[in-house]
C-alpha cells in the first residue's frame, strides 16, 4: 500500500475485512500518510458475497468516485470478487490479501528472513491454522503442478534440438 503515500490525492477505497476493519485501515493510513484522500470503505464479513451484498459494495464504490480500490478479502475470495466486479467498476482494483489484517494488528508480519526465503506462508499458517490449512493444502500443490507444467512446456518449445541453430557451420 505504499502507493497510498506516493499518490495521497488519489481517491482510495478500501473493500474487505470484518465490520469496522476497513475503517481501521483507513485510520491507520491517515496516520501514516497525512492528507490521504479516503473515498470510502466497505466491509465484507461474509464471503463469497451474496448477490445483494455484492451490489451494495459495487454501489458504494461507484458512488464514492474511487480512483483505486484496495480489496482485502484474502485469496481466492478477492480474486473471484474482482473478476466478477471488473465489468461494473471502472477504477483499478488491487488485491492486497492479508494487508488489512496486518495494518489493523489482527495478524503479525513474518520476520524478514521468512519473507526473503519464500516461507511467509508458513508463518501465516502457524498464526491461523484452522482458517488457512485447507487453502494451502489445496492451492499450493496445484500452483506448483501448474507452474511446472507450464515451465516444462515452455522450455520444450523454446529449446531446439542440438545442431538446429548451427546454420552458419
Amino acid at each position: 500500500l505504499s502507493y497510498c503515500g506516493e499518490f495521497p490525492s488519489k481517491r482510495h477505497f478500501f473493500l474487505g475485512g470484518s465490520v469496522g476493519q476497513p475503517e481501521l485501515v483507513a485510520s491507520s493510513l491517515r496516520n501514516t500518510f497525512p492528507g490521504i484522500c479516503i473515498a470510502g470503505t466497505h466491509a465484507t464479513p461474509v464471503r463469497p458475497l451474496p448477490p445483494e451484498a455484492h451490489a451494495r459494495a459495487v454501489s458504494s464504490i461507484i458512488e464514492s468516485e474511487a480512483e483505486i480500490v484496495w480489496v482485502g478479502m484474502g485469496t481466492p475470495a478477492q480474486d473471484l470478487w474482482m473478476a466478477a466486479g471488473v465489468a461494473e467498476i471502472s477504477a483499478p482494483m488491487v488485491g492486497v490479501g492479508s494487508a488489512f489484517d496486518l495494518l489493523t494488528g489482527r495478524t503479525r508480519a513474518a520476520p524478514d528472513w521468512m519473507k526473503l526465503s519464500g516461507s511467509q506462508w508458513l508463518f501465516r499458517l502457524a498464526q491461523e491454522p484452522r482458517r488457512l490449512w485447507r487453502r494451502y493444502a489445496t492451492y499450493n500443490p496445484r500452483f506448483v503442478a501448474l507452474f511446472a507444467r507450464q515451465y516444462f512446456r515452455h522450455r520444450s518449445l523454446t529449446h531446439s534440438a542440438p545442431g538446429e541453430d548451427d546454420l552458419d557451420t
